[in-house]
């Protein structure tokens, strides 16, 4: 075998240098640009959400007349739960002079409801002045079952405090009286006491 010389042992160590080194710069750069990434299962990638579109319940709508002493009166739309004030704000509000007390004004509005605000110390239209009855009384005007107080109806011939709240109570859970002959169905009021009372009441 022939001898190799000192020279060429150092060519071919140089050269086995250089091919790690080649060898080494190239592994670095395939494993820099790498094989694009492997694209997610499925199951990681998230799904786009449906947007759900929920349409709100259209409020009911009541038809109220408000009348008496107000700015605008008229009929108005309101909304299912609104009050008594509401009806009357919607009215332009009360006239100088207007009996705001004469109503209940945190009493809920029902349909076909007629709101009449008086005025302080205005003698109601039916009076006696010399018919029937003591003269120069004046008859009493017609309850409203919808926006009376308590102490209104108490004032009621055969209607205690008892069956007073017994009428709140039957209102607030009905939403108000679409008839007279609803208050019959109050626990405590039977056909004779609705009869007496027919008169005295009103919607």
């Amino acid at each position: 075998m022939p001898e190799v010389s000192r020279p060429q042992l150092v060519a071919y160590g140089l050269a086995a240098l250089l091919v790690v080194v080649l060898g080494v710069r190239f592994m670095h750069g395939q494993a820099r640009g790498g094989a694009p990434p492997a694209p997610a299962p499925a199951s990681a990638r998230a799904a786009p959400s449906a947007a759900v579109r929920i349409e709100p319940r259209a409020a009911a709508v009541a038809l109220v007349h408000v009348a008496g002493a107000v700015r605008s009166p008229g009929v108005y739309r309101l909304r299912e739960g609104e009050r008594i004030q509401d009806a009357v704000r919607r009215a332009g509000g009360p006239r100088a002079g207007a009996d705001l007390n004469a109503i209940n004004l945190a009493a809920r509005v029902a349909d076909g409801q007629q709101v009449v605000v008086p005025r302080r110390g205005a003698v109601p239209a039916a009076a006696a002045g010399g018919g029937a009855g003591a003269p120069g009384a004046a008859a009493v005007p017609p309850v409203s079952l919808n926006s009376a107080t308590a102490e209104q109806l108490d004032t009621l011939d055969g209607v205690g405090p008892a069956t007073a709240q017994k009428i709140l109570e039957y209102r607030q859970e009905h939403g108000g009286f679409g008839s007279v002959e609803e208050l019959g169905q109050v626990s405590g009021i039977g056909p004779k006491r609705l009869a007496a009372l027919r008169d005295h009441v009103r919607v």
